[in-house]
C-alpha cells in the first residue's frame, strides 16, 4: 500500500536523501536548533493552545454559533386557538458578565461572585416579531444587545464573554485574578464548578461488533437536532433482520430495502455485493489500487457475499413480499403503537402505509436526508451496512474495536450546555403556546394578549444554574439522565486545580469489572496520558489528556460536500445502485454520511490534504482511507494532535522558522497557517509514518513528533525521569501530587474558600522538567528541596517511614498553614415567605453581647466579640469561643407592628467555634471577617480560621516517584549523621524502598539536584529527554559532581552523630523534592471514652465529627470468638455499649413494664408483678422486639435459670 504522502518538495541545498537532514548540507543547524534548543514548537502551550483550550473552544462555539443553530430550529411559536397569532425569534445574543443590583444590571468580575456566593453569568436576549391583535410588533436591540430578555447563562471564565478576556497580568491583578489560572470552569453560586468531559462512541458511524449471542452485528446510532435513534442490524440463522425500537419485532432487511423502494431483488443484492458481478476484473493500470478490499466486488469475493446474502432474498420471498406497497403494509402492521405517530391534533390516524414510510424515513437511520420520500442514499447506507456486516461473517478480523480511539467521541462543556439550552429553549415555548393558548381563547378581553411580557426568563436561568451546581443532566426529549457531570473544581492546589480541567470520564458503569475499556489502548499514544489515571474502582475510565491534545468542535458540513464533489465524487443521486462498489473506486463518507463514490481514492485524500496544509479547509478536517472507503471527518469531540508534516522524510520545519519562533514574529498559528505544522486525529494518525526523533527519519516517514514528552499529561509532567520509573509508581505520583500541599493560586489570600492547605515556605524544584515550565508549575511549587540520606537508622524507619531532623523542622521544613471558613447567612426578607425566610417581615440580627445581669463583664465564652457582634481579627480563638453573636426572631409567623421590636423578642443562637482537643499545639487564629450580600440582599458573614501546622509523628510526606511516607522519628540534629563539609540531612529515608520499586528516576533525581546545588543550574529531568537534550544524562551529572569534589556515584562520607565515628559504608545523599501532603495526623486522630449517643438505638454515634465511639466489627467480633474471650465480646458488644435493663413475664415470655406508684415490674397479659425476671439486653435487641410486635409478630423470650 503506498503512504499518503505529499509530494517531495526539494528544498535546501542538497537534494532531498534517505540520510535526512545530513544530506540537505546547509541546514546542520537545524539538528543542533532542534536537538539542543529545550523551547523549539512546545512552548506555544502556553501562549495559544492552552490546556484548557478545548473548554474554551467548545463553549465559545455554542456561544457564537451553536445557539443561533437551536434558536432558528425552534424560531417559530403559534398557537391553536387564533391562527393570526405568532412570535417568531429573529437573533439571540449573549451579554457581558452582569449582576443585578436594584433592578440595574452592573458588570460584576469572578472573584466578586466567588466571595458573594453569586453566579459569573450574563444575559441571553433575543430580537421578536409577534402580532399584538391586529399589528406586527417587531423589537430589535440595539449595539449586540437584543430587545427582550429570555434568561441568563452562566459563562464559562476566559471564554469570549468573559471580563478575563485577553487581559495582560497588570489587568488580571487588578480584578483580583491570578493569571496562571487557565480559566475553563464555571463560578455557580459561589462554588467553582468544571464539566468533565465525557467520553462516547461516535454518533452516525457503521460499527461492526458481536452481540450476547456470538452473531455478528452492525449498529448505527443516529444523532440529529430532532431526535437520536440507534438502528441494530442482527445476522442471525443466516438471514440479515433489522432491529429497532419503533418495531415490534426484528423485521428481514430485504422487507425493508423493497419498502423503501428497492423492489427487485437483482438490484438489491447488486447494491450489497457490486454491479460487476460474476465477471473477472481486468488488472487495473496505475498505481491507485484501493485496500484488499477494493476487488471484492468480482470474482469470488462477490460470490460468497452472493450466497450468504440467499437466505434472506428467499425468506422475503416466503412473506410474500414483492413490490413497495406490500413490503409497507408488511411493515405498517409491525409498527409499535407509539402516541408520537398518529393520534394528535388531527384525529384521523394516517393510514398504515404512510406510518411505516415515515417511520423509515425519519426514525430509521434518522441521519440519513430523505428528501421528499427519495431513499436513494438510505438504501446505499443500508446497503453498505450490510456490505460491511458480510464481510466480517467471511473474514471476523473486520469487527470493529469499540476501545479504539478513532471510534471515540468526547462531549465537551459546550455539547453539554447546548443539549441542556435547547431542552429549556423547547420548555420556554411550550409555556409560552400554553398562555397565549389560555388567554386567546377567552372571547371578550379588555386588553390586547402582549406576548413578550409572557416570556419567563427564570426557566432558563434557573434550569442552566441548577443543573451546573447539582451535576445532574435531565434531557427528558432524550431520555437522558446522568449524575456527576459537573464536579467542584478541586482547590487543593495549582495542579489538583489544572489536572481537573483536562480530566475525561467515560459514560461506562464502575462496577463491573471489564478490562477492556480499562486497559491503555495502543491508539490512545499521544493523545491520552498514560499514566494518571485514579487507583481502585475507576481506574482506566477517568482519563487525562496529554500535553498538546486538542479536541475538535464542529465544522459547516455544506461546503465540505461540495468540495468533495469538485474534487471528483461522483454523487450517489447520479449512480445505479449496483455501481456503488467494485472497479478500483471506493465511498466517500463524510461525517458518516454517504456522499458518493471516486473512482480514484488515494489522489481525493491526497488532493484534501494539501487544501488543509494551505489554509482552504479548517485545521481540524481530517482524511484517511480504510478499507473499500474515503472517511472525512469535521465532526465535534474527535482529540487529535499537532506534527511536524515531512516530505520524504525531510521535516517541513527549518532553522529560520525556529528563528522566528524565538524572536516572536510567528506563533503557532503560523506554522499551521504555512503548512508546517498540522493537526491528526486518531484516524489519520493510523495511516501515517511517524518518526518520534529526527535522526529515525526515512525516505517514507510523513510526520515527526513536536516533542515525545508530550505524551504525557499536566499531572504526570511533574515526574523527572519518568521513563527509568516502574509505570505504577508513576500513576501512584499522579494521584498524590494532586493531594500536595503549596501556593493554589496568586490570590489566594483573598478567597475564602471553604478550606485551603498553603505551604509557608514552598520551593521549586532543583530537578526540573519542561512540563513544570510550561504549566507555571515552578511559579507556584508544592513542596521543598530536602537533603536525603538513604540509610537504615534507628528503626523508626521500617515500612517507609522517615526520620526527620527536628531543627529542619525548626527552619519552617514542611510547615503549613491551614485556613478554614465559618459563616451565616442572615435572612431579611420583605414579606416573601416560604424558603426564603420570615413570612412576618422579621428577620435576623448581629448584637454586641450583652454582660451578665448583676455583673459588669461579658461572659468569658464572647471575649472575642467586637461592638459589632463579630470576632475580631488576629486574635486567637478558642474550643467553646462565640465568632458570631446572631439572633434570631421567636415569632416567624404572625404579623407584627411596624415599630422596632424588643430585646425579648430575639432568641438568641450564637456561632460558637468547635475543635478538636488535639490542636493543643498552636492555637487558631481569627484571619479574616468578610460582610457582604448576596443575589437576594442576604447578608452572609463570613469568618476565615487560621491554624499554622508543623509536621509531626504520622503526618504524610512523598516525593514525586510515589514513595510515601510517614514520619516515624523526629530526631535532634545533634544525634544526625553528617558529612565531611557538615551537610546535615532534613530526612533519612530508608533504602529498602528502592530494589522492590525500582524508582531510578528518585535515584538519577537525587544525582541531578546534588550537581545542580553545585554548579548552581536548574537541571532538566523531561521524560524521554535524553536525545533532545531536555534531560540531562547520567554521565555529565556525574562528571559535574567529580568537578565539584563530591564522588561520581553521589555517595559521601558520614559520621554519626551519637558515637562520633564514621559509619562504615558510604551513603547516598542530596537533596531531594519532597511534597507534604493534605493527610495530617491532626485532622485524623479520634478518641473517645463516653461520649454522644443515637437517640433511636441509644448505641455511640459513628465518625469522628460527630465525636463517635469506635466500632468493633465483624471481623473483629470474629477473632475474640476464635480466643474464646466471651467476657471480653459481652462487655464490648453491649455493656460499654448499649446495655438496657427490660422485665420479662417469664410464663408467656413477653416484655413487661415498670410500675412507678407500685414499685414492681409489672406483666402486660394479667398486671401481675409474680412471675417477672429482671435481664440485661442490648437496647437495639429490645428495640426489634417492639418493631417485630408493630408489625404482629410475637418474639417470647424464654428464661431459664443459671
Amino acid at each position: 500500500m503506498d503512504i499518503d504522502g505529499g509530494p517531495a518538495v526539494s528544498s535546501g541545498k542538497g537534494g532531498p536523501g534517505p540520510e535526512g537532514v545530513a544530506a540537505m548540507g546547509g541546514d546542520e543547524a537545524l539538528a543542533d536548533a532542534l536537538m539542543g534548543d529545550p523551547t523549539r514548537l512546545t512552548e506555544p502551550i502556553k501562549t495559544v493552545r492552552g490546556l484548557v483550550k478545548q473548554h474554551l473552544d467548545s463553549f465559545n462555539y455554542l456561544i457564537n454559533s451553536e445557539l443561533r443553530k437551536i434558536v432558528a430550529a425552534n424560531e417559530k411559536v403559534t398557537c391553536d386557538t387564533d391562527p393570526n397569532f405568532y412570535l417568531r425569534y429573529t437573533n439571540i445574543y449573549v451579554g457581558g458578565p452582569s449582576v443585578d443590583e436594584d433592578m440595574v444590571q452592573v458588570t460584576t468580575t469572578p472573584q466578586q461572585c466567588r466571595l458573594r456566593d453569586a453566579t459569573y453569568s450574563a444575559p441571553i436576549t433575543v430580537d421578536v416579531e409577534y402580532t399584538r391583535g391586529k399589528e406586527i410588533v417587531v423589537k430589535r436591540g440595539r449595539g449586540g444587545v437584543g430587545a427582550v430578555p429570555i434568561g441568563r447563562m452562566p459563562l464559562m471564565l476566559r471564554c469570549d464573554r468573559c471580563i478575563l478576556y485577553n487581559k495582560n497580568e497588570a489587568q488580571l491583578a487588578q480584578l483580583g485574578e491570578c493569571p496562571l489560572d487557565w480559566g475553563g470552569y464555571f463560578i455557580v453560586r459561589g462554588t467553582e464548578k468544571v464539566i468533565l468531559s465525557q467520553e462516547q462512541l461516535s454518533k452516525n458511524r457503521i460499527i461492526i461488533d458481536t452481540d450476547s449471542h456470538g452473531e455478528i452485528m452492525a449498529s448505527c446510532t443516529s444523532s440529529t437536532h430532532e431526535r437520536k435513534s440507534k438502528t441494530n442490524m442482527v445476522f442471525s440463522k443466516g438471514r440479515i433482520y433489522l432491529k429497532h425500537n419503533a418495531f415490534q419485532d426484528d423485521v428481514n432487511i430485504l422487507v425493508v430495502l423493497k419498502a423503501m423502494g428497492c423492489e427487485s431483488d437483482q438490484e438489491a443484492v447488486q447494491a450489497v455485493v457490486g454491479g460487476g458481478f460474476g465477471k473477472r476484473a481486468e488488472p487495473q493500470r496505475g498505481g491507485d489500487a484501493g485496500g484488499p478490499a477494493a476487488d471484492a466486488a468480482s470474482g469470488e469475493g462477490a460470490a460468497a457475499l452472493a450466497a450468504l446474502l440467499v437466505p434472506t432474498v428467499q425468506e422475503a420471498k416466503s412473506l410474500g413480499v414483492f413490490t413497495q406497497l406490500q413490503a409497507l403494509d408488511y411493515l405498517g402492521g409491525k409498527l409499535k403503537a407509539s402516541p408520537k405517530f398518529g393520534g394528535g391534533p388531527e384525529k384521523r390516524r394516517k393510514s398504515k402505509v404512510d406510518e411505516a414510510r415515515d417511520v423509515l424515513a425519519h426514525v430509521v437511520l434518522c441521519h440519513v436526508p430523505v428528501p421528499r420520500y427519495q431513499f436513494v442514499h438510505k438504501i446505499a447506507y443500508v446497503a453498505v451496512m450490510m456490505r460491511r456486516m458480510l464481510y466480517a461473517v467471511l473474514d471476523p478480523a473486520c469487527i470493529d474495536d469499540r476501545d479504539y480511539y478513532g471510534n471515540k467521541r468526547m462531549e465537551l462543556s459546550g455539547g453539554l450546555m447546548s443539549l441542556l439550552f435547547e431542552d429549556l429553549f423547547k420548555r420556554l415555548n411550550s409555556d409560552i403556546k400554553r398562555q397565549a393558548d389560555a388567554v386567546l381563547s377567552k372571547a371578550n378581553r379588555a386588553t390586547q394578549f402582549d406576548v413578550s411580557k409572557a416570556i419567563r426568563t427564570d426557566t432558563i436561568t434557573y434550569g442552566l444554574e441548577s443543573a451546573l451546581s447539582s451535576g445532574n443532566w435531565i434531557i427528558k426529549r432524550f431520555r437522558m439522565e446522568r449524575k456527576g457531570v459537573t464536579q467542584v473544581l478541586s482547590r487543593l492546589s495549582f495542579i489538583a486545580a489544572l489536572g481537573m480541567m483536562t480530566r475525561m470520564t467515560s459514560q461506562f458503569e464502575k462496577t463491573r469489572k471489564v478490562s477492556g475499556p480499562r486497559a491503555l489502548h495502543p491508539s490512545q499514544w499521544g493523545m491520552l496520558c498514560p499514566a494518571d489515571t485514579p487507583e481502585g474502582e475507576s481506574c482506566g475510565l477517568v482519563k487525562n489528556l496529554a500535553l498538546m491534545t486538542h479536541v475538535t468542535t464542529d465544522e459547516e458540513e455544506a461546503p465540505l460536500a461540495r468540495m468533495l464533489v469538485t474534487l471528483g465524487t461522483e454523487p450517489l443521486a447520479s449512480l445505479a445502485a449496483s455501481e456503488l462498489h467494485g472497479s478500483g473506486g471506493a465511498l466517500v463518507f463524510l461525517n458518516g454520511t454517504l456522499i458518493g463514490v471516486h473512482r480514484r481514492p488515494h489522489r481525493l485524500v491526497r488532493e484534501v490534504r494539501e487544501l488543509r496544509r494551505a489554509g482552504h479547509l479548517g485545521e481540524f478536517v481530517h482524511v484517511h482511507v480504510q478499507q473499500d472507503a474515503v472517511y472525512v471527518s469535521a465532526d465535534a469531540g474527535r482529540v487529535c494532535r499537532p506534527l511536524i508534516i515531512c516530505d520524504r522524510g525531510l521535516p517541513r520545519v527549518r532553522q529560520e522558522h525556529i528563528t522566528k519562533l524565538r524572536s516572536g514574529e510567528w506563533a503557532f498559528p503560523d506554522f499551521l497557517r504555512e503548512g508546517l505544522v498540522e493537526y491528526l486525529d486518531v484516524n489519520e494518525e493510523n495511516v501515517s509514518l511517524i518518526a518520534l526523533y529526527e535522526k529515525d527519519c526515512n525516505k517514507l516517514t510523513t510526520h515527526l513528533e513536536i516533542e515525545p514528552f508530550t505524551i504525557m499529561g499536566v499531572v504526570s509532567g511533574l515526574i523527572p525521569f519518568p521513563h527509568h520509573n516502574q509505570s505504577p509508581r508513576n500513576t501512584y505520583q499522579c494521584a498524590m501530587g494532586k493531594q500536595a500541599m503549596g501556593n493554589v493560586a496568586y490570590n489566594q489570600l483573598s478567597r475564602l474558600d471553604s478550606l485551603l492547605y498553603l505551604l509557608v515556605y514552598p520551593q521549586r524544584p532543583l530537578l526540573t522538567t519542561r512540563t513544570i515550565e510550561l504549566i507555571g508549575f515552578d511559579k507556584l511549587g508544592a513542596g521543598q528541596n530536602a537533603s536525603v540520606a538513604v540509610m537504615s537508622y534507628s528503626g523508626y524507619d521500617i515500612e517507609d517511614a522517615i526520620v526527620m531532623n527536628k531543627y529542619s523542622l525548626d527552619r519552617g521544613f514542611g510547615r503549613c498553614i491551614v485556613l478554614k471558613k465559618y459563616g451565616v447567612s442572615l435572612k431579611k426578607y420583605e414579606g416573601a415567605s416560604g424558603a426564603n425566610g420570615y413570612a412576618n417581615r422579621a428577620s435576623d440580627r448581629i448584637v454586641a453581647p450583652l454582660p451578665l445581669p448583676g455583673q459588669k463583664a461579658v461572659a468569658p465564652r464572647f471575649r472575642l466579640l467586637d461592638r459589632d457582634g463579630i470576632a475580631c481579627v488576629g486574635d486567637y480563638i478558642l474550643p467553646g469561643d462565640v465568632y458570631i453573636n446572631m439572633q434570631r426572631p421567636s415569632n416567624t409567623r404572625d404579623p407584627l407592628p411596624a415599630a422596632n421590636m424588643p430585646d425579648t423578642f430575639y432568641k438568641p443562637s450564637p456561632m460558637t467555634w468547635k475543635s478538636t482537643p488535639a490542636m493543643a499545639g498552636e492555637r487558631c487564629i481569627v484571619d479574616k471577617v468578610q460582610i457582604t450580600a448576596n443575589d437576594e440582599s442576604h447578608y452572609s458573614i463570613k469568618v476565615l480560621i487560621r491554624h499554622t501546622r508543623r509536621p509531626e509523628l504520622g503526618d504524610k510526606f512523598s516525593s514525586r516517584h510515589g514513595q510515601k511516607g510517614v514520619v516515624g522519628n523526629i530526631v535532634r540534629q545533634e544525634d544526625f549523621p553528617f558529612s565531611e563539609r557538615g551537610v546535615c540531612p532534613d530526612l533519612i529515608m530508608n533504602p529498602h524502598g528502592f530494589p522492590s520499586r525500582m524508582t531510578v528516576g528518585k535515584m538519577i533525581e537525587l544525582l541531578g539536584s546534588k550537581a545542580a546545588v553545585s554548579c548552581g543550574r536548574f537541571h532538566y529531568g523531561t521524560a524521554f529527554g535524553e536525545p533532545s537534550n531536555l534531560a540531562d544524562k547520567v554521565e555529565d551529572i556525574s562528571a559535574t559532581l567529580v568537578r565539584h569534589g563530591f564522588s561520581y556515584s553521589g555517595k559521601d562520607f558520614l559520621t554519626s552523630g551519637i558515637t562520633g565515628e564514621p559509619l562504615e559504608a558510604y551513603i547516598f545523599m542530596g537533596p531531594v523534592y519532597y511534597q507534604k501532603l493534605k493527610h495530617m495526623v491532626l485532622d485524623k486522630m479520634h478518641a473517645r471514652a463516653r461520649g454522644p449517643r443515637v437517640v433511636l438505638t441509644r448505641q455511640p454515634t459513628e465518625g469522628r465529627s460527630r465525636d463517635g465511639g469506635l466500632r468493633l466489627g465483624e471481623m473483629e467480633r470474629d477473632c475474640l470468638i476464635a480466643y474464646g474471650a466471651s467476657m471480653l465480646l459481652l462487655e464490648r458488644l453491649m455493656i460499654s455499649s448499649d446495655q438496657f435493663e427490660v422485665h420479662v413475664d417469664s410464663r408467656s415470655g413477653l416484655l413487661g413494664w415498670w410500675d412507678a406508684q407500685r414499685c414492681v415490674p409489672v406483666s402486660p397479659v394479667d398486671r401481675s408483678s409474680d412471675a417477672m425476671a429482671t435481664i440485661k439486653i442490648p437496647y437495639a435487641c429490645k428495640l426489634l422486639f417492639q418493631e417485630l410486635q408493630s408489625m404482629n409478630i410475637i418474639p417470647r423470650l424464654r428464661l431459664t435459670d443459671m
